[in-house]
């Protein structure tokens, strides 16, 4: 009974976080979702192709379950599943994130928890695991980077939230005044030569 209300816990905060991820493309151009917005490239659409890589492999070859989709083998991981190609479409990329989620879906649904799993990018003594591991793991990476995408949208447009349905008006002004307080209890707080120079 427990592990199957774990399960199901699990699996629906994977769903809401995958959702939650997608929703920070909307109403974007092609250009504001790719484009590099931190010192290492970080982007919303590569973080879209990165967690549907993540999901992809450890719900796919884990369980020796290989994904349908074309991955290139995991040593040979370059860093390429961060962004998106001029050649790659929003749609592409959106449409592997979901066929990864049917793929992933069945493996959950299929497995118990206690399902063993073999992690080879793992180092010992860690690579042999368990389903209930790898949904905690993946899960850990998806809000993560759901955590990622918040920040990169709203330095974009100012959108906050987790789901459409708690979105808010952007109220500009109470921003600005919430922004200007949080400033100043920094500067009260620092020395004044650290914000001077």
């Amino acid at each position: 009974m427990i592990d199957e209300f774990a399960k199901d816990n699990l699996h629906g905060r994977l769903r809401r976080d995958r959702k939650a991820l997608l929703w920070k493309l909307d109403g974007l151009s092609e250009y504001d979702a790719r484009r590099p917005l931190t010192a290492t490239g970080t982007n919303l659409l590569g973080l879209v192709k990165h967690v549907a890589t993540v999901e992809a492999r450890y719900f796919g070859e884990v369980f020796d379950r290989p994904s349908p989709e074309p991955l290139p083998r995991w040593q040979d991981s370059d860093g390429s599943d961060l962004w998106a190609t001029e050649d790659e479409t929003r749609d592409q990329i959106i449409g592997f994130y979901r066929r990864t989620w049917e793929h992933s879906d069945a493996t959950i649904n299929e497995l118990p928890l206690d399902a063993p799993g073999h992690v080879p990018w793992w180092p010992e003594p860690h690579p042999n695991t368990n389903l209930f591991a790898i949904m905690v793991h993946v899960l850990s990476e998806s809000v993560r980077h759901a955590g990622h995408a918040d920040i990169l949208r709203e330095g974009l447009d100012g959108r906050t939230g987790l789901r459409a349905e708690h979105e808010k008006q952007i109220d500009k002004e109470a921003r600005a005044a919430h922004y200007a307080k949080i400033e100043q209890a920094a500067r009260s707080a620092a020395p004044i030569k650290a914000w001077n120079s």
